[in-house]
């Protein structure tokens, strides 16, 4: 074979061995598939109508638009989020079931529940926390108690003796007041309900001296005359309600009360499915329709990393974990 002949078949052989790996890869990428391809569901552990529906609901038409594809609202409540979480377990994971998540599912489920059906470490990975409210301590209209330092030294005097309304053991109302009286160093007596309307019936009418939940969820209840607000567990006022005082404001230990909710898919979902996911559920998110539903509710909207969702797991842990050892939260 002449020398030059040689050459260029030798010069043709590198390029074709050098190319490969490119052609391979372009090839690859055309075959990927597009996700997604068919319907998304995204579990929801509350009601139709209660604030992560809301927002859930906002953020399924932002992705439906920018996908494609349906994006369907499935709510499944009770049971602090088993229930529903029984559904996602079962799903392949494979992004096209999503999980509602929020503190009683992340935190407190696993920290009193021994024979939880479910590791969120193990089975759970998270997207973006979404959306955190903040509570407020509120007492019937006419309550003896003008203030939450009030309340508080009446509890020293008769330990015990004062009660609080929760929606269960367990649940964001009764580990937020509980951190309060463990801050504070007090016993309160506490009285569980089934059902929110039940609940508030019986602060409004004294039979309970006092509970703790959004103020938007009471709202109605205070403009009505029938709930009284005391102070806001946060660092600052409320936008809407500059008048309330904060807890440390009104006396009281500066105990912030702020129950979160976040989206998280089935752990085994392939990393890159899992990075856009991410992506567009921060879109969603920060997606003007969105906030345009939570602004009312008095909400804050809280897009994250996967990252500072896990560190916000990790912070409430040890946060609520001393409840549970002192049995202000029980075990179940």
């Amino acid at each position: 074979m002449p020398a030059s002949q040689w050459r260029r078949r030798t010069l043709l052989a590198t390029a074709t061995a050098a190319a490969g790996p490119l052609l391979a890869a372009r090839f690859a990428g055309a075959q990927a598939p597009r996700f997604p391809e068919r319907a998304v569901r995204i579990v929801v552990p509350y009601a139709v109508g209660i604030g992560p529906d809301v927002v859930a609901r906002g953020m399924a038409e932002f992705l439906q638009q920018r996908w494609g594809q349906p994006v369907v609202i499935d709510n499944k409540p009770g049971a602090s989020g088993i229930i529903a979480f029984g559904e996602v377990r079962r799903a392949a994971p494979d992004g096209y079931t999503l999980f509602v998540a929020d503190t009683a599912t992340m935190v407190v489920n696993p920290l009193i529940n021994d024979r939880l059906p479910y590791d969120p470490e193990r089975d759970l990975v998270p997207l973006t926390l979404m959306f955190r409210a903040t509570f407020v301590v509120a007492v019937g209209a006419d309550s003896r108690f003008r203030g939450v330092a009030a309340l508080l030294e009446a509890a020293r005097r008769e330990p015990g003796r004062i009660s609080y309304a929760s929606l269960g053991n367990g649940h964001a109302s009764q580990v937020a007041i509980e951190s309060l009286a463990h801050a504070a160093g007090v016993q309160l007596l506490h009285v569980p309900f089934k059902d929110a309307g039940a609940l508030f019936t019986a602060v409004a009418a004294g039979e309970v001296d006092f509970t703790a939940f959004s103020m938007n969820t009471m709202a109605g209840l205070i403009a009505r005359g029938r709930l009284r607000p005391l102070a806001v567990a946060a660092r600052q006022r409320l936008k809407d309600h500059p008048d309330l005082p904060t807890l440390a404001e009104a006396g009281a230990p500066a105990v912030e009360m702020h129950p979160w909710t976040g989206l998280v898919a089935r752990a085994g979902t392939p990393r890159p499915l899992l990075e856009q996911l991410q992506r567009d559920a921060v879109a969603a998110i920060e997606a003007p329709g969105v906030r345009s539903r939570i602004d009312p509710l008095g909400f804050e909207l809280t897009p994250s990393t996967p990252q500072q969702f896990r560190e916000r797991v990790e912070a409430d842990l040890a946060l609520y974990a001393p409840l549970v050892r002192e049995g202000r939260v029980s075990r179940v």
